[in-house]
């Protein structure tokens, strides 16, 4: 009997294994930029703690191992920024992601007032901007990350959440 995959809120017993994730799921990203010193791989694990506390922070689990997870925060101007959202390599294409934003999504209009959802990936991250725009992300803008890489900014007004595949 196979197991699925669930999502719920991060604990901050998550911190080593949402760090380690992340690490692998972004070494992609860095390689389709040459640029190896993007934010997630370089946040420590003690700033991924930090996020547990105060960001809306959800995963993915298949049984104990945390397999995807998203963050989010609402901004001063009332938007929710959603960010870092990973799924592992090996279970990519099978709806996690847009599983992971819709929880994120709900939560932060639900528990914390998100007026709109807002969110930034790189110019070159094609799968990332088809799952956007597939659950509702329209482009606003461009913007260039710390670490260099040109960024799409992407939004969607609240209460438009993300469906499941």
């Amino acid at each position: 009997m196979g197991m699925s995959v669930t999502i719920s809120v991060a604990t901050e017993q998550d911190a080593e294994q949402i760090f380690r994730l992340q690490y692998l799921c972004f070494q992609g990203e860095a390689a389709l930029y040459g640029n190896y010193r993007i934010d997630p791989l370089v946040q420590s694990l003690d700033s991924v703690r930090q996020e547990l506390v105060s960001d809306c922070v959800f995963v993915a689990r298949l049984g104990e191992e945390v397999v995807g997870s998203v963050r989010g925060a609402v901004t001063e101007d009332g938007a929710a920024a959603i960010g870092k959202l990973c799924v592992h390599p090996r279970l990519q294409g099978h709806g996690i992601g847009a599983r992971l934003l819709r929880a994120a999504e709900s939560a932060l209009v639900e528990e914390r007032g998100a007026k709109k959802f807002r969110l930034f990936t790189g110019h070159r991250s094609e799968g990332n901007l088809r799952l956007y725009r597939r659950v509702g992300y329209e482009t606003v803008g461009t913007s260039k990350g710390a670490d260099g890489v040109t960024m799409i900014v992407l939004e969607k007004p609240a209460g438009t959440y993300a469906t499941t595949a």
